[in-house]
């Protein structure tokens, strides 16, 4: 049903929500752009509670807000048969997201979530991050247009590396950076599920791609990268395709830097990469006949004259003698130009000209190198200037990459639940203190312990698992001890309007089987559920 653009308000949406209560067949719901404001969501959301056949939900554009963002938490642990839903656009803030977190912790069923057009920042991104470590079911991911940027994005990126279902991710038009390239540089490594990856718009120089390269290498899943609209140049391009041309298992197919102007260098590596791998297809922005490039450094003359003279061991005043024959320590500036040039010191023009401006300070037409001493050792206090500036930056770069790297990792700690002990499905004991191996240890296994690996609502399922059922006459069945306590999951009666029971928590399977008078376990059954234990009541009698 496609209702969008509608105008429906929170009173349509009511009217809609009583319609849809007990419908059937409808499986696809589009509600975007209806002005339903928390107040609609929250009726059609409490109908979703009891509505098990829609799958499909879009409520994109609604100006839900934060209380809009409670209700949809709340109907996910309770609806169990959405599939698909986009939230895009709803002012959702840093707060909802870990709303939407806690929901997808515990959901199974959800595919498909579009966050985009919102307003996570940093907050947003722990939390987004610490959703993708604990959900095992989410394959395609939209979080365009936020606002993920350094300690978000990185936070963000810690999760992805430890996600074990996740194949569609749009993290286009953010601010993730050259910080949140090498954080999801380090996440490549280690997630073998990611096929897509859209990082179109986001700040990324070719710094970042060449981080982001280093976690390519080692990951052999990725088929699509999207890379256009940020700070590249050729330089960037060649590092992408170069990665690919030397890394035979890696799985890239598609490259996406279509606003990169490319060289005819660029060209020929491409051609030689996709013969070796012809799936390849990279679109960049065209071939240019000249692609501006900062002009090439130039070094001091005045230390290219020094390095020129050391080499032949000579000194500065020698050289200047041999063109000045009268001793006056003044030589024309023609005559000065000729003999470096005859001199074969290896100063270019402009290197040239700068040298006689500086030695003829007064436009006199003659060089006085009188003070070339004092040239001389500004030189060389320049020079030490500038290597101290080269180390002072490069040490700020090494510190900025491991305070990114540190972060990272300790995001990566705090999405990875810590318990004192983790029980294997073959029962065995692992102590969790030791080191973590995230790329061997699929997240699936840490809820194996209170569920199977089908569905939660499968009434199969049931039928497979230990239902306890005390034996009429007061005798009663022990159970190992030693045994993991197994917990039965049943499907809800839909249909059925008498009042639910709490379940009862026992505290123990000793503590159950205490009572002999106790003819009855309340256990929420489903009917075929009842139907057995009916059947298993009338073989006893």
């Amino acid at each position: 049903m496609n209702l969008n653009h509608h105008g429906l308000g929170p009173l349509g949406g009511k009217a809609l929500a009583i319609a849809l209560v007990t419908d059937m067949h409808i499986t696809n719901l589009e509600l975007a752009d209806n002005y339903l404001l928390a107040e609609g969501a929250r009726y059609l959301l409490e109908m979703l509670k009891a509505n098990f056949t829609i799958q499909h939900l879009d409520l994109s554009n609604n100006h839900l807000q934060s209380e809009g963002a409670e209700c949809i938490a709340k109907m996910l642990l309770d609806n169990i048969s959405i599939k698909s839903i986009k939230l895009s656009g709803n002012g959702f803030i840093e707060d909802d997201a870990k709303s939407f977190a806690d929901a997808l912790a515990n959901n199974y069923r959800v595919k498909e979530l579009d966050l985009s057009h919102n307003q996570f920042c940093g907050r947003g991104g722990e939390h987004l991050g610490q959703m993708l470590a604990n959900n095992e079911a989410l394959e395609v991911l939209d979080l365009s247009w936020n606002h993920l940027r350094m300690k978000g994005a990185v936070a963000f990126c810690a999760g992805l590396k430890v996600n074990v279902t996740l194949k569609h991710l749009d993290l286009s038009w953010n601010g993730f950076g050259n910080e949140g390239a090498l954080a999801l540089g380090e996440a490549l490594k280690f997630n073998n599920t990611l096929v897509y990856l859209d990082l179109n718009n986001n700040r990324i120089t070719n710094e970042g791609v060449g981080m982001l390269c280093k976690g390519l290498e080692a990951n052999d899943t990725l088929r699509a990268l999207m890379l256009a609209y940020n700070s590249l140049t050729v330089e960037g391009a060649l590092a992408l395709v170069t990665v690919v041309k030397n890394t035979p298992k890696t799985a890239l197919e598609e490259i996406n830097i279509s606003n990169v102007l490319v060289n005819e260098n660029f060209v020929q590596l491409l051609d030689l990469t996709c013969q070796e791998h012809p799936c390849l297809e990279v679109q960049y922005g065209g071939v240019g006949g000249f692609i501006a490039k900062k002009p090439p450094k130039r070094l001091d003359p005045m230390k290219v004259i020094q390095d020129y003279l050391d080499e032949r061991k000579l000194r500065l005043w020698d050289f200047f003698r041999k063109i000045d024959k009268d001793g006056t320590m003044r030589v024309p500036v023609a005559d000065f130009r000729k003999a470096v040039q005859q001199s074969n010191i290896p100063l270019d023009r402009y290197q040239i000209e700068e040298l006689i401006q500086r030695l003829d300070r007064e436009r006199t037409g003659m060089v006085d190198y009188r003070g070339l001493a004092d040239t001389r050792k500004q030189m060389m206090r320049d020079h030490r200037r500038q290597l101290r500036k080269v180390e002072s930056r490069q040490k700020k770069e090494k510190q900025k990459s491991e305070r990114i790297l540190k972060t990272f990792q300790s995001a990566v700690e705090a999405n990875t639940p810590r318990s004192s002990m983790v029980m294997s499905p073959g029962g065995t004991k692992e102590d969790s203190s030791g080191p973590q191996h995230f790329s061997a240890t699929p997240l699936s296994s840490w809820h194996h312990i209170v569920m199977s690996n089908s569905s939660r609502y499968s009434v199969t399922n049931l039928s497979s698992e230990h239902i306890h059922l005390p034996m009429l006459g007061g005798s009663t069945h022990q159970r190992p001890t030693s045994s993991p306590t197994m917990r039965s999951y049943s499907q809800p009666n839909l249909m059925d309007d008498s009042p639910r029971y709490p379940q009862s928590k026992p505290s123990s399977a000793q503590g159950m089987l205490s009572d002999s008078n106790t003819d009855v376990t309340h256990t929420k059954l489903s009917p075929t559920a009842n139907h057995l234990t009916s059947l298993r009541h009338m073989r006893t009698s």
